[in-house]
């Protein structure tokens, strides 16, 4: 099911990013933006999800391999291995390094709220001039070191519409958003974490890695107009399997207007590239699409982002009832979609 929606002009643009501006909401010097949004209560009501403990990375592995969705993959070595006689005794050790660009559609990141300006603008609008070659000194991935824990929700759209995977340029509307929760039997609310599937992760699995920028294919992602619905129910943060974004874009004039409603308007705590392949098949094989979600950055003082592995923790059953785990290799996801367990080549 193809959704090419009528792109918004320019003008249109503006008037939704100053509909969803939150800039002054939490004083201006704030730098967590909707991470305010999770309380203290909404920590512990989501904890309370947790009844057994079934938990799940939602990270791909670090890629090490360069293609055309990874021009710059990690760089992993060994530095010391077990290969000679310690000059001071036991026990031996052996160590790596690693490096590598935060960002990218084949590193499973989070961003912080100085990655993305709009108009020479970053969030509650501090100017891109603040920013240099020496780091941000505000804004940065430190504001994040607490952690994000809140309810996720998974949205699987994918599953929604009975296909592996959306095509590259295919949008997701408001009205989407909201037909999968009613499918799904639950509800976006204030300070959850929107986990948004649209098969990203699992087309470059079967199908392999494509070019999906404005020279290449492109790729499927919201509608810009669909921000607005988060804006409305206070989501504190987005977990996509790509980064959210359409390409080509449904904004005239304007690439990437997700991340420019996102972050530089509504200050929203957002990640891209997840896997989000093995948490659709337990939310299937559970039928229930809510959980603890467990996100930590590094400590990074003056990071634009950081590498992170968010978890989701599970309740195997509902208050007082145990349902039976299950360890098939594939799960049926309905709509004729089944879902493999992933077997990853990363090296």
């Amino acid at each position: 099911m193809k959704t090419m929606s009528k792109p918004l002009c320019f003008q249109e643009f503006e008037a939704l990013f100053k509909s969803v501006c939150n800039w002054g909401v939490w004083g201006n010097e704030d730098d967590r933006g909707t991470l305010n949004y999770i309380t203290p209560g909404c920590v512990k009501n989501a904890v309370a999800l947790v009844r057994s403990g079934r938990s799940v990375s939602m990270a791909v592995p670090m890629n090490k391999v360069a293609g055309p969705d990874n021009p710059h993959p990690v760089s992993h070595y060994m530095t010391m291995v077990f290969d000679g006689d310690s000059s001071v005794g036991e026990p031996g050790f052996c160590l790596d390094f690693m490096a590598g660009e935060i960002h990218g559609d084949c590193h499973t990141h989070i961003d912080a709220l100085c990655h993305v300006s709009y108009k020479g603008k970053l969030y509650n609008g501090k100017t891109t001039a603040e920013i240099t070659a020496r780091g941000p000194r505000f804004q940065d991935i430190t504001a994040f070191a607490n952690g994000v824990i809140g309810r996720g929700v998974l949205l699987d759209i994918a599953r929604l519409r009975g296909v592996n995977w959306l095509e590259p340029g295919e949008a997701v509307t408001p009205e989407e958003l909201v037909q999968c929760e009613n499918a799904q039997g639950v509800q976006l609310r204030e300070g959850d974490v929107l986990v948004f599937r649209t098969g990203h992760h699992r087309r470059r699995l079967e199908v392999g890695p494509w070019n999906n920028g404005y020279d290449g294919e492109g790729k499927a992602g919201l509608h810009a107009t669909a921000v607005r619905l988060l804006h409305e129910r206070k989501v504190a943060a987005f977990f996509p399997d790509g980064d959210g974004e359409t390409v080509p874009s449904n904004v005239e004039g304007v690439a990437y207007p997700v991340h420019a409603l996102q972050i530089a308007a509504m200050g929203m705590v957002c990640a891209d590239s997840l896997n989000l392949e093995d948490v659709s098949a337990v939310c299937a094989s559970e039928r229930r699409w809510e959980f603890l979600v467990v996100a930590a950055p590094l400590r990074l003082p003056g990071g634009t982002g950081s590498y992170f592995n968010p978890i989701a923790i599970f309740w195997l059953g509902r208050p007082g009832q145990e349902t039976r785990r299950n360890t098939a290799k594939t799960t049926n996801l309905g709509n004729n979609c089944i879902c493999p367990s992933p077997h990853y080549s990363y090296i």
